[in-house]
């Protein structure tokens, strides 16, 4: 040792002989306090924990609730007649809202008529009935004498309760008769519709499982041991059980990890500076694992465990990184599934969830460990391929990929099958930084995705010019919607007889100033794609009710996107469009295909009863195309069904489209819907159809799409006719 570092030593042993009486006290005092803060931690931790169970599992049975409501609302809407028991078996087929209660009684003077009879339930429900002061008022108010509630007003009438007997748990719903309107088969003035549902059992083993409640079960009693617990009460509202469950208490385990740590450092107060070291040792080590394990868990994605994007990048980086030195090449493929969002709609989102981490572990089984696997988000995933000596490596694992992607899948009880688009882009070859390895890759996989499902694609320089195309494309559509650049042709319907226009459809059309008129299946596209699709149609609808002032009495047809249709203000900028042109609601038809009522069909339903509620006409396009027309034709209001033109065009070819089409027409008359074909195209097709009885016809054997000035003339007028003054917005 060197004689500076002997002073240094010494001066050091002098100053802790100096500070050791201070230190120590010192060291006490924060001990103290340490141990204080963390008793109190770990309690708080025990208490709010416990609290979030609770306030998760009070959420859940209103959510359920809330949802009972509904479904009673939409029956209360759509019942015609007091059921008898003979009756009720096909109602419960046929309407899945009676289906979800377990029973439902009519109460009135004579007594308690059941209309959903429940054997199992019948004497608890009878008693919670009875103790519950069934005739009391609800918190909606009757409608005016003669008149007819809506939902909204229904929805506020209906009283809800989570009631209990002591053993059993149910939702109890209840309205008046008299708030039901005098045209209501269950309306009486001193009488009340209750319905039920029990929720525990199955219910509550589900609810345990979501929210990782452990030991969930109905306890009697008015009082319960413990925060683990929700009071249920009975028809008076009085304390009666008890939904109990084991509560987290992670404060508890914080407790055990760390007071035998904290019993070293007392153990070790006599050797004062040694324990302190070894604490800030412990101290420095603890937070060292701690950021590591947060760099961690914030670098993966919480569903599928994989590198999230964050991560991805720092890897790419460091992939490039490794490259440049002049390690062997890299490719990054970008992974979009197919058909995932039509499992996360027919099967619910859980399903959705499941199929992400069986994709996820199926990829895993393929890489080796030097690659890396990254869930970008949604259905997207990333693949760092490294030590890439050619393209046939490449080739090789992303054929692998697309094989072991279309295999089967069980979720939610079945199997379903999807597939997948692959897009690669190579470095050095293509691209030596992240950002432009991943936005070609990301060209790639658009190009894949166009030219069909379950294929790849590497990045070749054309595509790139492809890409700042549809630049271009999109910002000269928003420029065109803004200037009011585009313009609209209407292709006239007809009567059955092909002689009459009864209506016209709006078609929109882009003269765009250098690549001449472009087409909707060219731009609308982009515009759905790009988020331009709401003012498109928007612009469509208002000229198209500008235009339709110039044809009285011709009605006019508009097609509404899913993604238009599903915006939260459709509905009212349908309603001012219509304000402000002044044009007759009853001549607007408003085409929709069956994905507007895919994705979420209580709204679609919602916004179609105000639609109708305006004097909108509804047609749904496209039928037959899709797997579930039928029911959509029951369950919601459309005026008319547009058979789609792919029938017309092989009906000549095979008997089986002309069995369809003819099932069709008279499915559509049978339920009072007014039938249009499009695609007429030949005068064999006319009559077919005209003899099947038909109502509209629309086609080219008809009328090509024409501008207005056009079906100024078709229409008989010479000059266009004045349009009525609009009302003030």
């Amino acid at each position: 040792m060197s004689q500076q570092s002997t002073r240094l030593a010494h001066s050091h042993s002098a100053l802790l002989s100096r500070l050791l009486l201070p230190t120590g006290l010192l060291f006490v005092a924060t001990l103290t306090l340490v141990v204080a803060t963390f008793l109190w931690t770990s309690h708080n931790a025990n208490v709010v924990a416990t609290s979030m169970q609770k306030a998760r599992l009070a959420a859940a049975l209103n959510q359920r609730v809330e949802s009972l409501r509904d479904d009673l609302v939409h029956y209360l809407l759509r019942v015609s007649h007091v059921p008898s028991q003979e009756e009720l078996q096909p109602i419960l087929v046929l309407d899945p809202a009676l289906r979800r209660f377990d029973g439902m009684a009519l109460i009135d003077g004579s007594g308690l008529r059941e209309l959903l009879p429940d054997p199992a339930n019948r004497d608890r429900v009878r008693a919670l009935l009875d103790t519950s002061g069934p005739l009391r008022g609800s918190h909606g108010s009757a409608p005016p004498e003669g008149g007819t509630p809506d939902a909204e007003d229904l929805r506020r009438a209906v009283e809800t309760r989570v009631v209990s007997d002591g053993t059993a748990v149910f939702a109890l719903l209840t309205i008046r008769g008299d708030e039901l309107g005098s045209t209501n088969p269950l309306a009486a003035p001193s009488s009340l519709v209750s319905a039920w549902k029990r929720l525990d059992g199955p219910l509550l083993l589900r609810v345990a499982a979501i929210h990782n409640l452990e030991e969930l079960a109905v306890v009697p009693g008015g009082t319960a041991d413990g925060d683990a617990a929700l009071p249920l009460v009975n028809g008076h509202g009085e304390p009666v059980a008890h939904l109990t469950w084991t509560a987290q208490r992670p404060g508890d385990a914080m407790r055990s990890r760390i007071f035998p740590f904290l019993g070293i450092g007392l153990g070790l107060f006599t050797l004062l500076f040694g324990a302190v070291a070894l604490h800030f040792h412990w101290t420095t080590q603890n937070l060292v694992e701690t950021d590591a394990l947060s760099k961690e868990l914030l670098g993966r994605d919480p569903l599928s465990g994989l590198a999230n994007r964050m991560l991805f990048n720092e890897r790419l980086d460091g992939e490039l990184a490794r490259v440049a030195e002049g390690a062997l090449g890299l490719a990054v493929m970008f992974i979009d599934l197919d058909r995932f969002k039509d499992v996360n709609d027919a099967y619910g989102h859980q399903a959705g969830d499941d199929l992400i981490r069986l994709v996820a572990q199926r990829l895993l089984d393929l890489l080796p460990e030097r690659d890396v696997l990254a869930r970008l988000g949604g259905d997207e995933f990333a693949i760092i391929q490294t030590e890439i000596a050619s393209y046939e490596e490449v080739d090789t694992l992303c054929r692998r990929i697309l094989d072991v992607l279309t295999r089967p899948f069980a979720v939610a009880h079945t199997q379903v099958t999807i597939g997948a688009s692959i897009g690669i882009a190579v470095a050095p070859e293509h691209a030596r930084d992240r950002e432009n390895l991943m936005k070609l890759a990301d060209t790639a996989l658009y190009q894949a995705k166009s030219e069909g499902r379950n294929r790849l694609s590497f990045f070749q320089s054309r595509m790139d010019e492809t890409l700042r195309m549809r630049k271009v494309v999109e910002d000269d559509l928003r420029r065109a919607i803004r200037d009011d650049q585009l313009v609209l042709h209407y292709q006239p319907l007809f009567s059955s007889d092909g002689e009459k226009i009864v209506g016209l459809e709006a078609l929109v059309r882009w003269p765009h100033p250098v690549r001449g008129l472009i087409s909707p299946s060219e731009f609308i596209p982009i515009a759905e794609e790009r988020g331009l699709v709401i003012p498109l149609g928007e612009w469509v609808l208002r000229r198209a009710c500008e235009d339709g002032n110039r044809w009285p009495g011709i009605r006019i047809a508009v097609n509404v996107s899913p993604i238009q249709f599903r915006h939260r203000d459709f509905v009212g900028s349908v309603t001012r469009v219509l304000h402000e042109t002044g044009f007759d609601p009853s001549r607007l038809e408003l085409e929709l295909t069956e994905g507007v009522v895919v994705g979420d069909a209580d709204s679609a339903e919602a916004a179609m009863v105000d639609l109708r509620a305006l004097g909108v006409n509804l047609a749904l396009d496209d039928f037959g195309t899709g797997y579930s027309s039928l029911i959509y034709l029951r369950r919601f209001a459309f005026d008319k069904i547009k058979i789609d033109r792919s029938f017309l065009e092989s009906m000549e070819a095979t008997g089986e489209s002309a069995i369809l089409v003819h099932s069709i027409v008279h499915l559509g008359r049978a339920l009072g819907l007014i039938v249009t074909a499009e695609g007429v195209e030949t005068r064999e097709q006319h009559r077919f159809l005209q003899a099947l009885g038909c109502h509209q016809l629309q086609g080219y054997l008809f009328s090509k799409p024409l501008p207005r000035e056009e079906i100024d003339r078709l229409l008989g007028y010479s000059e266009p006719v004045e349009l009525p003054a609009a009302s003030a917005a």
